[in-house]
């Protein structure tokens, strides 16, 4: 089923974003100059979610995708709440104060978050009540917690992480009398999220990822060049610390059945995600809520099944791996993706596409042909695509499609083909899924000459 440029132009484009930060804001000039963002759904419905917002009563940006599984509840949930959880952990206690009292008296409360989103960004209108009284709850806890020091941005995301999570099994614990709002916490307690989440204040860049989404920044090297730098580790069986530290939280006799076939006991690749209570409750647990629970939970096979080798739960965790990195003039972009990305690309190849995308500058390699023999009429063929290459190359006003387009149509010799492109994104939903993965891209443009002057 053949496609024409425009039609895949306008399949690429469809879910793009892009937001750029205003010069001034009043407070303070900001590292960030903006982000272009983008989703690829391959599931129908995506599984991904993406979000971005600026703290308001801090001056940090915040920014983060997150892989579903088993559905799309959890990462929905995640992508709506995740960022408030954030925001309540690094506020100073008299703001903490402020904003109870509000509440407390029925006054305005101070906006927390700026969100820049996407008209096909969902929010749960439903449940914004029941998520912000576990919201509340939270910060009446960090008001009388107060310890009168500062907070670590580190302790403040890890915090956030977990109290989510917490939160998110508690919550269908407890189930709510409107069944509509009780299927749904139960929804997304049963589905699981991973998330990678960057938080940008002035040099200091934060990411705390959990699962296999992944962070990169783009560095631009004296001579012109890219290179990449990972600022995140997958966690899955591939990353033999992850795997250790699985085995370190359970008894010896479990050693064979925790990771099979390079899955957690045999099922789920990432070694830790939001939601996914089957693999943190008790059998118990599980047992009393699904036979309590609405009918449409209790007929599905999936939530009934328990996990085979179940001794010690639980065995997975939602808290993040945090790194720290002072921005550096050199550092001019970051991109954060779920692995529907990086299955496809390689993080070297993905900052040299970006960087050239950012500064229209083209390293030309030396064509490669990879031991083909070719005739000069080929190389020819060749020479002349990559100059229709260049002068097309703009075409893409967004950093993530341009991105996305490589991903889904690079050849063997690494340009895009517009025939691969088109069976790609023509194949029927079906089969889409068995070729690639959800996709989801963002990518944070950074302003040298703010980041020179710290």
């Amino acid at each position: 089923f053949y496609l024409t440029p425009p039609q895949v132009n306008s399949i690429l484009k469809a879910n793009e974003y892009s937001f750029k930060v205003p010069e001034f804001d009043g407070k303070n000039v900001s590292s960030v100059l903006g982000f272009d963002s983008n989703q690829l759904p391959a599931n129908a419905p995506i599984e991904d979610r993406r979000s971005a917002a600026t703290c308001l009563q801090t001056r940090g940006m915040l920014l983060g995708v997150f892989d579903g599984h088993a559905g799309c509840a959890c990462a929905q949930a995640v992508s709506e709440r995740l960022f408030y959880y954030i925001a309540v952990s690094l506020l100073p206690h008299e703001t903490l104060l402020e904003i109870e009292n509000a509440v407390e008296s029925g006054r305005a409360l101070l906006p927390i978050l700026q969100w820049h989103k996407h008209p096909n960004d969902y929010f749960s209108k439903e449940a914004s009540k029941l998520y912000f009284n576990s919201l509340r709850t939270y910060w009446q806890e960090l008001i009388d917690l107060n310890s009168g020091e500062t907070t670590d941005v580190r302790e403040a995301l890890i915090n956030a992480f977990k109290r989510l999570d917490n939160d998110i099994s508690l919550e269908a614990q407890v189930g709510d009398p409107n069944s509509f709002l009780n299927y749904l916490v139960l929804r997304v307690a049963f589905s699981g999220a991973t998330a990678c989440v960057a938080h940008v204040d002035g040099v200091d860049l934060h990411i705390a990822n959990t699962g296999d989404s992944r962070a990169m920044l783009g560095v631009q090297e004296e001579d012109g060049s890219w290179s990449a730098v990972n600022l995140s580790y997958d966690h899955n069986a591939q990353n033999e610390h992850e795997v250790e530290r699985v085995k370190m939280e359970h008894p010896k006799s479990e050693e064979k059945s925790l990771v099979k076939q390079d899955r957690l006991l045999g099922l789920l690749m990432p070694f830790r995600a939001f939601g996914d209570v089957k693999f943190k409750w008790s059998i118990e647990l599980q047992k009393r809520v699904i036979e309590t629970g609405p009918d449409q939970l209790n007929d599905n096979e999936y939530t009934k099944f328990i996990p085979p080798n179940y001794h010690t739960p639980p065995y997975l965790t939602a808290e993040p791996e945090v790194i720290h990195h002072k921005l550096r003039p050199q550092d001019k972009f970051l991109v954060l993706a779920t692995d529907g990305l990086w299955e496809t690309m390689h993080r070297q190849d993905v900052a040299r596409i970006v960087g050239e995308y950012l500064t229209g500058v083209h390293h030309q390699q030396p064509i490669a042909v990879g031991g083909y023999k070719v005739t000069l009429g080929q190389m020819h063929g060749l020479l002349t695509e990559r100059r229709a290459r260049i002068s097309s190359v703009f075409e893409d006003q967004n950093a993530a499609t341009h991105l996305i387009r490589h991903a889904v149509g690079n050849n063997e010799f690494g340009t895009v083909d517009h025939e691969r492109l088109s069976k790609m994104l023509s194949l029927p939903e079906e089969l889409a899924r068995m070729y690639r993965d959800d996709i989801t891209i963002i990518v944070v443009q950074f302003n040298s000459h703010v980041i020179g002057a710290y």
